[in-house]
């Protein structure tokens, strides 16, 4: 067995958790989270702005999450989730994190980083043409929406997109996505 998944959120120390979840993703659970987090930011009167913002990359992540995990490897403790993932919202100084978890054969590494780091290296404005062009160009896949999800996590929130790959075993590695979310344009 490869290292404890929840290691790297353990060591995120700042910022206050609004929500932690571990677990199968599913539309219930979806939908229970989305709505745990849009009352806890109203319950503390953040700005509406910054609460919808939060709201919709909230939505794409965990849709990211529901439609791109791989399957658990065989020794893993949760054997139950058909779709295992870990999501955490944290209240920061300027904003809210986003980070979320899930298993990742390593054949499908490469592809995935290649795409964050075109996207991290591309300018607010490339990211908008990117976004256009995949939505006129590219078909919808059977996980999803033809690669959008990312590109418009970085289109929404204007920050780089943070994310490490850690080694489970020979197949496996797991993924974690570090998304700012704060008031800039």
């Amino acid at each position: 067995m490869g290292f404890d998944v929840e290691s790297y959120l353990t060591e995120q120390k700042n910022g206050e958790v609004i929500l932690y979840y571990k677990g199968n993703i599913d539309s219930e659970v979806i939908n229970h989270v989305l709505d745990t987090v849009e009352d806890k930011l109203i319950q503390v009167n953040e700005q509406a702005k910054l609460r919808k913002k939060v709201y919709n990359v909230l939505v794409e992540s965990l849709q990211n999450l529901y439609h791109h995990v791989d399957k658990v490897p065989s020794d893993f403790e949760d054997q139950s989730a058909e779709k295992y993932g870990l999501l955490m919202v944290k209240k920061i100084e300027n904003g809210y994190k986003i980070i979320t978890g899930n298993f990742i054969r390593k054949e499908n590494i490469e592809k995935l980083e290649e795409r964050i780091k075109r996207i991290n290296r591309s300018s607010q404005e490339e990211i908008k043409e990117l976004y256009k062009f995949i939505l006129n160009h590219q078909r919808i896949t059977n996980k999803g929406g033809g690669g959008l999800g990312l590109v418009d996590i970085a289109r929404k929130t204007g920050n780089k997109l943070g994310y490490q790959f850690k080694d489970y075993d020979n197949e496996h590695a797991f993924f974690y996505l570090d998304i700012l979310v704060d008031n800039s344009e």
